[in-house]
């Protein structure tokens, strides 16, 4: 059976695909991620995938393209070439999966599951009620059980990747911290002057810190490391990036792709979480963390990328002290 997994989201969503995924793999010959070019990094990294089809839906994402039908022919015709015998759609709590549904209804799918609240008419198989309170990746591998695929025996259903490259040449001998003080939205970012503050409060305490971030934060990088840390600002790819975190005793970041990264090489974060979205949806799945921040902060629930309240309180009030604090909490468990 060729099977076809939709995540159109961003690159910490396909991560906590990732245990659906291995589900769907584990009952198919052949397994087809479709996502958008922000998730397609992430993608590359999950066992179980033998394929991508990238494509950039124009009803996800914060700044989506136009809808051009000459476009939606296109991946409809990618679609159909790709002769899928089962389609299963992974939303966010707020998303529709019909746009998806209704482009694989006209390539030929002959069974879609998802989890859908609107009525779906004709366009879904499996219509799946998310339960309360679960965490993105246990709502994305129910659907994946819903829709008649069961996770491989001794799958815990944590996330995980491929293994990353040894990346001593970068982040130098012996334990370190990562901090890695970008977000996606603004809104989920601790300020530069806190993360300076913390990395310089963490080398105070004796740890060695490696500072991580994209090609577009080296300025952010450079001044987060000051002379106290090793900056790795643009010089890890996300499977580098896989390396780097997966040698480190604590990693420290916001809501953001580098804390799912983490949870899947299984190691512990301390979560600077801004409440913007449900900690109980979208926290570190599956290791030890402290989550950091105000939750009950005006900000939360809103889904806001830049705070909607004066000084960002919810993250603002986190000291390095905290930080520090919770790096220590988490080493003693481990």
């Amino acid at each position: 059976m060729r099977s076809l997994v939709v995540r159109l989201d961003s690159f910490g969503d396909v991560l906590l695909a990732g245990p659906a995924v291995r589900a769907v793999a584990a009952g198919s010959a052949h397994v087809t991620l479709w996502c958008g070019p922000r998730g397609a990094p992430a993608a590359r990294l999950l066992p179980g995938v033998d394929e991508i089809l990238e494509w950039e839906a124009p009803w996800e994402g914060v700044d989506p393209p136009p809808v051009d039908a000459d476009d939606v022919a296109r991946v409809t015709e990618r679609l159909r070439a790709g002769g899928h015998d089962t389609a299963v759609i992974l939303t966010s709590f707020h998303q529709s999966p019909l746009p998806a549904a209704l482009l694989l209804r006209l390539a030929g799918v002959r069974h879609i599951g998802a989890d859908c609240v609107d009525a779906p008419g004709r366009l879904l198989d499996v219509r799946h009620h998310r339960r309360p309170g679960r965490h993105e990746a246990e709502a994305a591998l129910d659907t994946a059980v819903a829709t008649g695929f069961t996770p491989p025996r001794g799958d815990t259903g944590r996330l995980k990747v491929l293994p990353g490259p040894d990346t001593a040449a970068l982040t130098g001998n012996g334990p370190y911290v990562v901090v890695h003080p970008g977000a996606s939205a603004p809104a989920r970012a601790w300020s530069p002057d806190k993360c300076a503050q913390a990395v310089l409060a963490l080398a105070d305490a004796g740890h060695r810190v490696v500072v991580t971030g994209t090609g577009g934060e080296r300025a952010l990088t450079r001044y987060v490391s000051g002379a106290a840390a090793v900056d790795l600002g643009g010089r890890t790819d996300p499977r580098t990036l896989t390396g780097v975190l997966a040698g480190a005793d604590v990693v420290v970041c916001g809501n953001t792709g580098p804390a799912h990264l983490a949870a899947a090489v299984g190691v512990p974060v301390v979560s600077l979480y801004a409440p913007v979205v449900p900690a109980e949806r979208w926290a570190p799945y599956g290791v030890d963390s402290v989550l950091l921040g105000d939750q009950r902060a005006p900000c939360a629930d809103t889904r806001a990328r830049v705070c909607p309240v004066p000084g960002h309180p919810c993250l603002e009030d986190v000291t390095a002290q905290d930080v520090v604090a919770a790096v220590g909490k988490l080493m003693e468990a481990a």
